[in-house]
Order: structure tokens, then sequence, then C-alpha cells
């Protein structure tokens, strides 16, 4: 069929959802510096199924900048998801967050952001990412909580209909999509 290298059309479900964010792609996280411009940064997360749990050290802006205006936006997104029994590797999965970020912790030595940052790197780095940590236990860092106030997904080669425009002289949503 034509249209298989599509892949499935359309939002992620729960579950789609669930196992997206428990991968290992990053997050780019998009805050307001002081003067309003947007500042964008790509960052390890951590998913509890209700809000994106981020750890950051002292001395990152982004952090500052979250406390000063928590507004914030986020997409997790994946270039191609992996390649199914046919070899098709194209849905294109992608999660867009809009919410406001808590301060749990601001920077400190051994708080909750300890197991967090331990999860993140089992996740990112594997069975030996605590490694990772080891050296920097010591170093102060804040836990930010984002809870989201909208989610939007999407899978998949192809546009969401609110896009299309009819009667533009071009095919049909339906010819260019193989429905």
């Amino acid at each position: 069929m034509a249209e298989d290298f599509r892949g499935k059309l359309g939002g992620l479900d729960k579950i789609e959802l669930e196992e997206f964010l428990d991968g290992d792609y990053l997050a780019r996280v998009a805050c307001l510096t002081p003067d309003g411009a947007p500042y964008v940064i790509p960052l390890w997360y951590q998913w509890d199924g209700e809000a994106i749990w981020l750890v950051g050290r002292q001395r990152a802006v982004w952090c500052e900048f979250m406390k000063n205006d928590p507004r914030v936006s986020l997409v997790v997104d994946a270039a191609h998801s992996e390649p199914d029994e046919a070899g098709r590797s194209m849905e294109i999965p992608k999660v867009i967050m809009q919410g406001n970020a808590e301060i749990v912790e601001e920077p400190n030595v051994g708080g909750k952001w300890v197991d967090v940052a331990e999860d993140m790197s089992y996740r990112y780095l594997g069975p030996n990412g605590p490694e990772y940590l080891t050296g920097t236990l010591h170093q102060p860092r804040w836990l930010i909580k984002v809870v989201p106030t909208e989610i939007t997904t999407w899978q998949g080669v192809g546009w969401a209909r609110r896009y299309w425009v009819e009667g533009t002289g071009g095919v049909t949503y339906e010819e260019a999509h193989g429905g």
C-alpha cells in the first residue's frame, strides 16, 4: 500500500503517550528571560504521568527564568520511531506541552532532586548512569516540576486535517493522505 510509509496518523493515545515519554528523548524547554525574550534549552526530564520533572544546576539561568516567570512550553519529539517488522520507521511522534513551572527545591545538596536525577541517569545513560552523578552529588541543584495545562500530540507523516485548505486547486486531503 503506497501510504504505508506514513505510519499511524493522528494523536497519541494515553498508552502511546506514556510509552513515548518514558523514552530517552530530550525535552526542548522554552521559558522567558526577564525582558520577555524566549529562551530554549534541551534537557533531560522525568515524566510521572502528571508532570515533567527537571533538575537544573545551581547556576543554570533557565531555572532563574522559571522562578521569575513560571510560564513554559516544551516539546519532546523523535526523528522517527524504531523500525517495525517491515522496516518502516516513519512515525515521527511528538508531544507539545504548555504549563507552569513550580520551584520544588531551590539549589541544594542532597534534596529530592537526587532521586529524580538518578532515575533520569538510568533512562538516558543505561545501567551505569548513576556513575555520572557520583562526582557531582555535592553540587547544588534545583528541582522543578512542570504541570502541563495543555498537551498536544501527533504521529505519522501527514498533515492534521485542521491545517488542510480545500479548494486551492490541488488534491483533496483524502487523496494526499491515502484516505
